[in-house]
């Protein structure tokens, strides 16, 4: 389990609780809440073992589910959603009673589970899986075929749960902290899990089953099951942990373009590194595996489905140019394994801190390779995007995400935060230090917000309920006149009051508007005025006295 502190999650949430319970359903309650039947144990371990019969669209098999008693309790959570089913489970030899109640499974556990011990059950379960309809945007399994007519079948469960496919305590805040994946499949095909491939088994009903080890803690949407006709290669990067072992695995008629293609990781494992510190799983391996559909963050495991071009689907998603100078996919997605896969949300209503840090990521890569005023065209650009129709947090307890501005507009704002900090070093410090505070962790967005403060020294509370907890954009209204320029922030939050970096006749100047009016004093007719565009707010001239 990633270390958390289970009271301090559960008064943080407390806050939300009455407001969901009122708005949501039980079902999003069980799902999204740290339930007296979850909080008392602590997952360690998983085993996975899968049949997947491709012909019949079903899947049956195990999960063995190893946990550490925390406190006092008889009755587990554990979620697997329709059509699956559980078929039975055991523990020391003996089927254990459960009711069913929505997607959640409550069940009945006969041994005393005594503080501090390890014990372990194994769930059983079949059927057949909800299919996906637009991966990896809605969860389930892919039945596809590649250009040569072989099967291609692939996960994606990123916000429908993990228990789409397999039963698990369906909840971001606990993770194991190892797991073993198996997947049975026909003997013509290949499987690439998260982890190291730790060995093949040859069975006697023409299948194989393919044994991948994860030896770090892993979130539950990052496990994934990718089967198809692949052909693998790989390389060695020397980061800043040694050498670090990148697998490859693309469809046959694809190795060429790959080969070509996948260059553009060193480059991003360079920039990452550098930005963000170690690539979080050395142990496990770096891997990038072709999938019939966009692509997604799975640990240790990206997809990628982006047709071997850059951009995202050969397209610029700035419209500035710089976009066409790397592979979205490659990049945004192998950002997730420092934001979204080493650091985790606790709950889902934080999820700007997977996908607000790696849209962010973006820029990073291009200040990197290209310098910082391509990395700050870039970001600026991707705002025609921002939708700002609700807050980026979004309500805790009842698994609600907030709004998709959590990557355009978060992206901006972590942008504004570096030129406020003003300070590319401090700045830095502050993203290879979360990865190393918040190390193998699940976090939530308080903690980030807290950390990124104390190492500024600057109360940054108003800043970031602002911008995440409302959709209100700061607007700079000014009034030039003979003796300067009158300034104030409307459209504020109690408190706010950033600094924001002007240039007068191209000199560099500092003002500190405030809900109050502040003055900035110079000569109006010797003087030229523009704002500096990297700070994420809006302005509004008004007329001059």
């Amino acid at each position: 389990m990633k270390q958390v502190n289970i009271l301090l999650i559960l008064a943080f949430f407390t806050f939300n609780a009455a407001l969901a319970q009122k708005e949501f359903t039980h079902q999003d309650t069980l799902r999204g809440t740290i339930t007296p039947e979850r909080a008392w144990w602590d997952v360690t371990y998983y085993h996975l073992s899968i049949n997947v019969d491709i012909k019949k669209k079903s899947i049956s098999g195990s999960n063995l589910v190893q946990y550490k008693v925390l406190s006092d309790n008889n009755t587990m959570q554990i979620e697997l959603q329709d059509p699956l089913k559980i078929t039975k489970i055991i523990q020391q030899e003996n089927e254990l009673a459960f009711k069913k109640d929505g997607y959640s499974y409550f069940i009945e556990l006969q041994e005393s589970q005594t503080i501090g011990t390890i014990n372990e059950l194994i769930i059983y379960y079949e059927g057949i899986p909800q299919e996906s309809k637009n991966p990896p945007w809605s969860g389930g399994l892919s039945w596809a075929t590649d250009n040569n007519g072989n099967d291609w079948v692939v996960t994606t469960c990123q916000g429908d749960g993990a228990s789409l496919w397999w039963p698990n305590k369906d909840h971001a805040y606990d993770e194991p902290d190892s797991m073993l994946i198996s997947i049975t499949i026909p003997n013509h095909l290949m499987d690439v899990s998260n982890g190291r491939l730790r060995n093949i088994i040859e069975n006697k009903n023409n299948t194989k089953t393919y044994n991948w080890f994860v030896s770090n803690p892993i979130n539950n949407y990052g496990v994934n099951m990718n089967i198809g006709d692949y052909v693998h290669f790989s390389e060695k990067y020397n980061g800043l942990n040694g050498k670090l072992d990148c697998d490859y695995y693309v469809l046959r008629d694809n190795l060429e373009k790959a080969k070509n293609q996948f260059q553009e990781v060193s480059r991003m494992l360079e920039a990452f590194e550098h930005w963000f510190g170690p690539y979080p799983f050395y142990e496990d391996s770096y891997k990038l595996v072709e999938t019939p559909y966009a692509g997604m963050e799975h640990q240790s495991s990206v997809t990628y489905g982006n047709g071997f071009k850059n951009g995202y689907k050969g397209r610029d998603v700035s419209g500035t140019g710089w976009g066409m100078k790397f592979d979205f996919i490659i990049v945004h997605e192998s950002g997730h394994e420092w934001f979204g896969n080493n650091i985790t949300h606790i709950d889902i209503a934080d999820m700007w801190i997977h996908e607000g840090f790696t849209s962010y990521s973006e820029n990073l890569f291009l200040d990197y390779h290209f310098g910082k005023a391509a990395s700050s065209e870039y970001v600026i650009g991707k705002r025609k995007r921002i939708q700002n129709d609700k807050p980026i947090i979004g309500i805790y307890n009842v698994h609600q995400r907030g709004s998709e501005d959590m990557y355009n507009k978060a992206a901006n704002i972590l942008h504004t935060l570096r030129q406020l900090i003003d300070d590319d070093e401090l700045w830095r410090s502050i993203l290879t230090g979360l990865n190393q505070q918040f190390y193998h962790q699940t976090v939530t967005s308080k903690q980030v917000e807290d950390y990124i403060s104390e190492k500024t020294k600057k109360d940054l509370s108003a800043f970031f309920n602002q911008y995440l907890r409302t959709t209100k954009i700061p607007k700079l209204e000014y009034i030039v006149n003979d003796e300067g320029m009158n300034f104030r922030y409307v459209n504020i939050v109690k408190n706010f009051d950033m600094p924001i970096r002007i240039f007068i006749n191209e000199k560099e100047k500092w003002i500190f508007p405030s809900k109050e009016w502040g003055k900035l004093s110079f000569k109006k007719k010797d003087s030229d005025i523009t704002f500096d565009s990297n700070f994420y707010i809006e302005y509004k001239r008004l007329s001059d006295n």
